[in-house]
Formats: C-alpha cells, structure tokens, sequence
C-alpha cells in the first residue's frame, strides 16, 4: 500500500494502521454505526486492533482513517477492497464515521477523495458499493449521487443478527467520474456550510 495521504478540504485519508484502534474503538463499538455491516462489532479495544489487522492483510484492499482536519482527530475509516488492477476494477466498503460526523462533509469528501484516487491515481474503470436492502439511507444517497443501481444479489451474506441480507449493488465508471465529481463537490460545499 502507498504511504501516500489524500488531502481533501475537511479531511485527510491517511493510510490505515492498527494504531488508530483507539481512537477508531469509540465509534466501532457503537451499534448504530455498526448498524448495516455485515461482520460482527468489535466489543473491545482487542478486537477493534484485531479487525484492523484482519483488513490490513488483505492484499487487494487499501485502508485509510479518516482524519479531520480541524482538529486531526481520526474520526472514521473507509477502503478500496476488492482492488483488481488487472481487471480495472475495485469496490468501496469497510466505511464507517464517528456519530458526531454524521450529516457533516466528510463522508462525501472521503468518496471524493477515494473515487480520484481509483480513477485518477490507479486508472480504474469501475468502482462499486453495495448496501443492505433494509438500508434505504443508504441506497437513496447512492441514487442521489448519480452512481448506477445494477442489481441485487439474494441472500448473499448473513447479518449480525444471524439473517439473511439481500445486498444491493452500485456503480460507477470512468467516463461517469467527472459528474459524479461535480455532485460530490457541490455536496461537500452545501454541507460545510450547513
């Protein structure tokens, strides 16, 4: 993985490492972030350093913490997984932010930051997202953003709570980077002005 940072307005993507545990357990632990992922919530610091390295091992994914800027706080993270350079491709995932983050800029500012670094870094012609079904926040900021509902995959994974999850695939492609940019943008700009 590259040493590199992404510097966007608000936050700075800087890569991942078992480190940022602490400061990640806080919202890692709380169950309303943990909410729609699929793997179970880490209950300790252990298990939060442990997850981060379970991720860091997988060599076709690339973590970031998400760092904000006012005050350098770590305050969420968020990956490239399922990186396929060969095939051009990647899927975004493993995000997750702070409560007190929530309906500020910094989600849409890390999906800016990841999708130029997918396109514009990497040459990527794909990047995909994919949400629980029971998920619609979710699923309608996806559509907000212009990103491509492609279908969904039937019980394809197990919730914490041991049911079936139908998930729900997005996309996005290289010749449709530059809209989704400009939506990103005036995002980011509405909401660090809110």
């Amino acid at each position: 993985m590259s040493n590199d940072s992404l510097l966007g307005r608000a936050v700075r993507l800087i890569p991942l490492s078992v480190s940022h545990a602490e400061a990640l357990f806080t919202s890692a632990s709380d169950p309303e972030v943990w909410r729609w992922t699929p793997r179970p919530r880490p209950d300790s610091l252990i298990q939060t350093r442990a997850l981060i390295g379970e991720m860091l091992e997988d060599p076709a994914r690339r973590c970031f913490a998400v760092q904000r800027l006012a005050d350098e706080a770590v305050v969420g993270s968020t990956s490239l997984y399922a990186l396929d350079l060969a095939e051009g491709r990647a899927e975004i995932g493993a995000t997750g932010f702070d409560r007190s983050c929530w309906g500020g800029p910094y989600n849409a500012e890390s999906k800016l930051l990841l999708f130029g670094h997918a396109f514009d870094d990497l040459g990527l012609v794909r990047i995909a997202l994919r949400t629980d079904n029971l998920n619609v926040r979710s699923q309608q900021a996806l559509a907000r953003l212009g990103l491509v509902y492609e279908g969904t995959l039937r019980s394809h994974m197990i919730r914490q709570d041991g049911t079936r999850r139908d998930s729900l695939y997005y996309s996005v492609l290289a010749d449709e980077w530059p809209a989704l940019r400009d939506k990103l943008l005036t995002r980011i700009a509405a909401k660090s002005t809110a």
